[in-house]
């Protein structure tokens, strides 16, 4: 049986073409990807085109373009056998974390790429990213697709979604997964890593579009003043990026006020500054803090990953139980040891 994919275009590097006239480079139509890319004619499956109505480029991609996205999946889910969405690699960690926990139940591919140069252009990765990611979207054995996740692929590489980051804005191979093994590599075949593939459990697919903006990112770097953080907008969740496996300032001070923080009902999420490696509370005397204010550790997620998933729980009518207690659930395979 020939397999249906859906091409979702958004924007992105990848649908670039020069224009010579200015030496700048502009979208084209991806209606005529076929007559950029013959090979797609040869490829066994049959690829049927969404585009954005206007490519968006990925530094401008947030909360609205991911419900967009999983509103088209979710109308278009039982007419294809896998989705392929091609994306701007800056931004790609964020859409492909948020998606693997907007789109629940999955049984089918939902893979995201990108290139790092335009297709048009002579020595582009754009064609094998793009003739790899359709072949892993319409991979099935006895009748069950091979990937039923979000996934990204990257030259030559398949990566679970919410544990990928780019790490590279110059080389090809530029997305790594520090805390979790590929997926799949493609070489002279098409490999696959069974025991790493994630499996959901027997829930029915559906789509949860809950994405709450009062999450706040911040960075503790050495010499900081901690004064300025009770000063900030009154946010929900506060994700604190620390040292090390979860180390911070032992100052009293600092203490004072993120236990200011947490009585004021904001919600603090823990992670590390490092890319490989998590979050273990109690593992060094600066980390007992944390557990003295209750504070909630990411534990090896990475930062996209944290961030997209307190985005979709914080006050999601559609979990029940608390915020930290959903929070350090294992949801869709983000984090190790459950």
């Amino acid at each position: 049986m020939k397999r249906k994919v859906l091409l979702i275009y958004t924007g992105g590097t990848i649908g670039m073409e020069k224009d010579y006239s200015t030496g700048s480079l502009v979208p084209f139509n991806f209606e005529n990807i076929f007559s950029k890319i013959p090979e797609m004619n040869l490829l066994d499956c049959e690829v049927v085109v969404h585009s954005f109505e206007k490519p968006v480029d990925s530094s401008d991609v947030g909360p609205n373009e991911w419900k967009n996205i999983a509103q088209i999946i979710e109308k278009e889910y039982h007419h294809y056998d896998g989705v392929l969405i091609l994306h701007g690699t800056d931004t790609m960690s964020y859409t492909a974390s948020a998606l693997s926990f907007m789109l629940k139940g999955l049984r089918k591919p939902v893979i995201l790429t990108g290139s790092q140069l335009p297709i048009g252009d002579l020595r582009t990765d754009a064609k094998e990213n793009l003739l790899t990611s359709l072949n892993y979207a319409c991979l099935y054995e006895n009748d069950e697709a091979v990937v039923q996740e979000v996934a990204v692929y990257f030259e030559y590489k398949l990566l679970r979604g919410n544990r990928t980051l780019k790490y590279s804005a110059e080389y090809f191979d530029a997305y790594q997964s520090p805390n979790y093994p590929i997926l799949g590599q493609s070489g002279v075949h098409l490999n696959y890593d069974r025991d790493a593939l994630y499996r959901p459990d027997g829930t029915p697919f559906s789509v949860d579009l809950h994405l709450s903006q009062n999450v706040l990112f911040w960075r503790i770097f050495p010499g900081m003043s901690m004064e300025l953080i009770p000063d900030l907008p009154k946010i929900k969740v506060l994700i604190l990026q620390v040292f090390g496996s979860g180390t911070i300032y032992s100052d009293a001070s600092t203490e004072r006020i993120l236990r200011k923080i947490r009585e004021n009902g904001t919600e603090i999420v823990v992670v590390s500054q490092c890319v490989s490696g998590g979050i273990s509370f109690g593992k060094y005397e600066n980390s007992n803090i944390f557990n003295k204010i209750g504070a909630i550790s990411g534990r090896d997620m990475t930062e996209e990953s944290a961030i997209t998933k307190a985005m979709h729980l914080l006050d999601n009518p559609n979990y029940t139980g608390t915020f930290a207690e959903n929070f350090v659930q294992n949801l869709s395979g983000e984090i190790s040891g459950d």
